[in-house]
């Protein structure tokens, strides 16, 4: 099996890309890869390291109002799909899988130009302009949310789920364990609260604040704030005096490993989140990111929110006092079970099986 990958800009398109490969190299030990992103994208750093074949092309995404920039990018579009088709020659892929992001959409256009099976996998609930540019073209479409099944054409769309969702569903609890190897007690509620790599000052503030007013109270917070943040959190934390119940940290290294101790989550709602806390079950308080392209945080947050799985609190409403009361309400036990349940049954732990399958029979046919 030789399959070509693209996807890049975030670690929302590339961590699926990597999870699918991983689960396909298990699957297929004989399996031959190769990824293609931009030059000076995180896939660029990221998937080297990973071991995998990679190949460039330069392309730059499309602004949302009328422009020269667009002009220019339209040439480099032909340009990219040019260098993609040269690249698939010498390649020769039996299927070509987009996971999102600009460089998906020469590369994969120039594949279904030349009749190499292709399907697009979108992670959120609402496209992006990538995608919904690359629907008409490619053979098969996987979609994260059922609610991204409206935006494509029926015939060709299967909801498959998240290949992250598998990685996270596989995860063996942390020997030994991660809550109390941080100086909490395991037999008191845990909530994990995520800050993102890119940080979150309303979120931040909130929790800083929150935090002051927890000393009494019964459960423990891990705040993850992302390396770049650490510093300047941790000064600000020190100045406010913060309870020992809250511990601060810069990153951890095996998320999945840390959600099986936990009993609630407070994060963003990007896609790669969403897919790892429902295969492992975990009740959310979702504050999604409002700076995101057609605010599809707040949508993703939305399916979880309608399945009781999670509760939502928007950004411009986020306050301490609300932020305190959320998750004190998820905690009660009626709550947090039925919330639990509720994500467990909204995740997709077969998500990279389902994936393959849908590739075997579009190479066959």
């Amino acid at each position: 099996m030789r399959v070509v990958v693209t996807g890049g800009g975030t670690g929302g398109h590339i961590y699926p890309a990597l999870a699918l490969i991983r689960y396909i190299k298990q699957t297929v030990p004989e399996a031959v890869f190769l990824y293609i992103g931009t030059e000076k994208g995180l896939e660029s750093t990221i998937v080297p390291e990973s071991g995998i074949d990679f190949e460039s092309v330069h392309i730059t995404g499309i602004q949302r109002k009328l422009s020269l920039e667009n002009v220019k990018t339209v040439y480099r579009f032909y340009a990219a799909a040019k260098k993609a088709k040269k690249i698939l020659n010498e390649f020769q892929p039996e299927i070509v899988i987009g996971t999102g992001g600009y460089v998906c959409g020469p590369v994969v256009y120039a594949a279904s130009r030349q009749k190499i099976p292709t399907m697009i996998h979108e992670q959120n609930s609402v496209p992006g302009l990538t995608n919904k540019f690359l629907a008409k073209f490619v053979d098969q479409i996987a979609v994260c949310f059922s609610e991204a099944e409206a935006y494509f054409p029926e015939e060709k769309t299967s909801f498959t789920g998240n290949p992250r969702a598998t990685e996270a569903a596989e995860t063996v609890p942390a020997d030994p364990p991660v809550v109390p190897s941080l100086g909490l007690d395991p037999s008191k509620p845990v909530f994990l609260a995520v800050g993102g790599s890119r940080g979150a000052r309303p979120i931040n503030e909130a929790v800083l604040q929150a935090a002051e007013s927890w000393k009494e109270e019964n459960f423990q917070v891990i705040y993850v704030t992302g390396s770049v943040h650490y510093e300047s959190i941790s000064k600000e934390a020190a100045s406010r005096s913060l309870p020992e119940n809250v511990v601060i940290v810069p990153y951890v290294e095996n998320m999945p490993e840390l959600l099986l101790e936990v009993d609630g989550i407070l994060t963003r709602a990007g896609a790669t989140t969403l897919a790892e806390i429902t295969a492992i079950g975990v009740p959310a308080l979702l504050i999604p990111s409002p700076y995101v392209t057609a605010d599809h945080q707040t949508k993703n947050a939305m399916s979880l929110v309608d399945r009781g799985a999670a509760e939502m609190i928007q950004e411009k409403e986020l306050t301490p006092a609300l932020l305190t009361e959320k998750l004190l309400h998820m905690l009660e036990p009626s709550v947090n079970k039925s919330m639990r349940e509720a994500s467990r049954a909204s995740g997709r732990p077969d998500a990279s099986k389902a994936l393959f399958t849908l590739m075997q029979k579009m190479i066959s046919n």
